[in-house]
């Protein structure tokens, strides 16, 4: 049966099977890649414009958001699992069943553990849904003004919370001497769990802030979707799983096999990803893989005399012509009194 003709459902079942074949063998070979990876090496000529001519940052930020307990720092410590080689160990604090822990500031993780690393990515504040507004609001200064380690998320209502004050307070002190780093991609990550659960009840209100933040237009990457992380989907049944999936990528509108990887976060079970789950080990560095080469899509080309020269005059001749209407107005004020002032 052709692909292009397949129903969503066989076509994820296709997807799952690919992941299932290349997952064990292609680890390997896939994570070399990412292991010796620099900023810009996925960087391809397009428009007559090389990869010289192109502004490429240092270290490539990848920065992951999402609603409050999606799974965030979960997906992190997983990603020094399967990247890092470090599964026994949780770089990035979580918030478990019986803990009220949520992050409260901007977090930057080398999970390669490299100084060689060529890109970082961030923890984030999940975002609320009852105040989706402020949350997308933080999100649009993110993308804008760029992200620090150590940066507070403050939002309204965090003075009820016991000692936030003086943790922010201790962090904006801090945070000044870490690096400003532009975002160059995001990952939306989201509990496939509640997703199930909530297409289940009926109440749709995640659902509808979720696809809020992943279509987003700060968040966009040269007009491609971010990529959509579905974690603890292990939580339920197979038949759920693949349900929810189809759910989600049908209300939201973005293909069922394309830029979604379904990654349950292992790490924090205290066992090693690739041992005990090669295909979600595969999925996550694939997804990575996948992230930095849409981020060296995007660089744009630096501007040298020519373009700065274009710039300054086109700007020079605006400010001028600013001007030449200004005082045209100021002085047909003084004519149009003048003339009243005749008449009289």
């Amino acid at each position: 049966m052709a692909t292009s003709k397949s129903t969503p459902r066989i076509k994820l079942l296709i997807e799952m099977e690919r992941l299932g074949f290349i997952g064990g063998a292609g680890l390997n070979d896939l994570r070399h890649k990412i292991l010796s990876y620099r900023a810009g090496d996925f960087c391809l000529p397009i428009g007559g414009i090389e990869r010289e001519d192109m502004e490429i940052p240092p270290l490539i930020t990848i920065l992951l958001t999402g609603l409050t307990a999606s799974g965030k720092s979960s997906f992190i410590n997983l990603m020094y699992g399967v990247l890092g080689r470090f599964g026994l160990i949780p770089f990035a604090q979580t918030s478990g069943e019986s803990s009220n822990f949520t992050t409260m500031y901007l977090e930057e993780h080398n999970v390669l553990r490299s100084p060689r690393s060529g890109f970082c990515v961030y923890d984030t504040r999940g975002l609320d849904q009852n105040h989706m507004e402020e949350g997308l609001e933080e999100v649009s200064t993110w993308m804008t003004d760029g992200v620090r380690h150590h940066q507070p998320c403050k939002r309204a209502g965090d003075e009820n919370i016991k000692g936030l004050i003086q943790l922010n307070e201790s962090m904006e002190f801090t945070n000044s001497r870490y690096i400003n780093r532009k975002v160059n991609f995001v990952m939306v990550v989201a509990d496939l769990s509640e997703i199930h659960r909530a297409f289940k009840s009926g109440d749709l209100e995640p659902i509808v802030a979720l696809r809020t933040l992943f279509h987003f237009p700060p968040i966009k990457n040269s007009n491609e979707n971010p990529i959509l992380i579905l974690t603890h989907g292990d939580t339920l049944t197979p038949e759920d799983r693949i349900k929810g999936r189809l759910q989600i990528c049908e209300y939201m509108g973005i293909p069922e096999t394309n830029g979604v990887y379904d990654i349950p976060c292992m790490a924090e079970q205290w066992v090693l990803a690739e041992d005990s789950d090669p295909i979600s080990a595969y999925a996550l560095t694939e997804a990575v893989y996948k992230a930095l080469l849409q981020a060296d899509r995007a660089h744009p080309p630096k501007w040298r005399l020519k373009e700065w020269t274009t710039f300054i005059f086109s700007w020079t001749m605006w400010c001028l012509a600013s001007l030449f209407s200004f005082l045209a107005k100021i002085f047909g004020r003084f004519g149009n009194c003048d003339g009243r002032l005749r008449d009289m």
